[in-house]
């Protein structure tokens, strides 16, 4: 069976390219009847001569458009991917709960019916720093959150984000982080592009599954209500009525941080967090995070806060071997005899 490669510049290309949950994948798959999945920081595609140059023809037509920095949003991407063909089936892939006409097809959390069928774990500050934080959300549009691992920054979020949600503030939860590769590169890790982005997505689940009951979850991702992505998927959005994260965003270029902030949409919430220690940028690449606290410090509607290790929940060993790492390394014993 013919077979061609196209070289990809990052992994936001391949999901880009592949679509929430491979969705756009498997739309090509039925309608080219081609093999297409992601490998080695190639896209691979396999079916007839005809059918994979037709496939090619658009997947290229796509990456070119977003190398040039062309906002994007899905249903832009599914146009040009499927040639201006309607998915015969599925929700829009923009945003749910969508309205039509004039009715919520769905009764989650929307401002004129809170919908308030999910159990959820009351959850507690449990230093000063955390109730200033969760004081900051409520009154503030836009909240950086920086400090070590283990102070609370991404579960309270999420804790409040959820609150906001079941009385029917926001309409949507979004929670996103940037994939990138900690020393691991993803085309090592088994399965398709979904199932080597599932464990950077984990400690969200984690977060979400210990104030939520699996069945409610799994039922508010099935509407739209909750969604959990990568930080690509967000490009080319408005995300209006909704409460959301940024995790991990010290791992964010300036560009990406830039885009992630401008998606900011009428009755919205945004909180950015992030471990400034724990980057994984290449070294020549300064961080997002960095950078927009710098820039937005102090303006309206804007708040931050700082964990330090005095701060941290987690197992007391945690705080000290996040002492010990801030400490210059201890030089090693001269051995015996000398």
């Amino acid at each position: 069976m013919p077979e061609i490669t196209i070289p990809l510049k990052t992994h936001d290309e391949a999901i880009l390219v592949l679509g929430p949950f491979d969705r756009f994948a498997k739309l090509m798959r039925q309608e080219l009847d081609i093999e297409i999945f992601a490998r080695s920081g190639t896209l691979r595609l396999k079916g007839t001569d005809d059918s994979i140059a037709e496939a090619s023809r658009r997947i290229e037509h796509l990456l070119g458009k977003a190398r040039k920095g062309r906002d994007l949003d899905l249903k832009d991407i599914e146009a040009i991917l499927l040639g201006g063909k309607k998915p015969s089936s599925g929700r829009d892939s923009e945003s749910a709960p969508q309205r039509t006409n004039g009715r919520n097809p769905t009764p989650y959390a929307t401002p004129d019916r809170p919908w308030t069928g999910f159990r959820m774990r009351a959850i507690e500050p449990r230093n000063e720093n955390q109730r200033r934080y969760l004081d900051l959300i409520d009154k503030r549009t836009l909240i950086f959150a920086l400090g070590a691992a283990g102070t609370g920054k991404t579960y309270l979020a999420v804790s409040a984000a959820v609150k906001l949600l079941r009385r029917g503030e926001v309409r949507r939860l979004i929670i996103t982080r940037p994939v990138v590769e900690a020393g691991e590169h993803l085309g090592f890790l088994p399965g398709d592009l979904q199932q080597k982005l599932n464990p950077y997505m984990r400690p969200i689940y984690d977060a979400l599954y210990d104030m939520i009951h699996s069945d409610d979850l799994a039922r508010l991702e099935e509407a739209g209500v909750i969604e959990v992505a990568p930080l690509a998927y967000m490009r080319g959005r408005t995300l209006s009525n909704a409460f959301v994260i940024l995790d991990e965003a010290q791992n964010t270029t300036i560009g990406q941080m830039k885009m992630f902030l401008t998606r900011l949409g009428e009755g919205s919430h945004m909180v950015v967090t992030g471990d400034p220690s724990q980057n994984d940028l290449p070294s020549h690449v300064r961080s997002g995070l960095i950078d927009a606290v710098q820039r937005l410090r102090g303006f309206e509607g804007v708040g931050a806060v700082e964990f330090s290790t005095d701060d941290v929940v987690r197992h007391p060993l945690v705080a000290q071997i996040i002492k010990a790492y801030q400490a210059p390394a201890k030089k090693e014993d001269a051995p015996e005899g000398e």
